[in-house]
């Protein structure tokens, strides 16, 4: 498990998986009914990533989204744009 820590602000900061613990990877039917919330293409897995994330497939699309404790959060204000 990743350790979570709170702010001043009581906003959560999570931190890369500490050393010796892997991300724990989504089961492989979740990933088959989940799409990007923005463009509706289908997700690939980055999960095993130092940064665990979703990654939509859209071309014109691209965005990432987090994976925290084994959970997607497919909310566009929290993805990553693609670099």
């Amino acid at each position: 498990m990743r350790t979570t820590q709170r702010r001043a602000t009581g906003h959560r900061t999570h931190h890369p998986h500490p050393e010796g613990t892997d991300p724990m990877p989504l089961e492989a039917g979740l990933l088959e009914i989940l799409a990007c919330p923005a463009c509706h293409a289908p997700l690939n897995d980055r999960t095993a990533a130092e940064t665990p994330e979703l990654i939509c497939t859209g071309e014109d699309c691209g965005l990432a989204y987090p994976v925290r404790d084994g959970i997607p959060v497919l909310l566009v204000d929290e993805a990553r744009r693609p670099a």
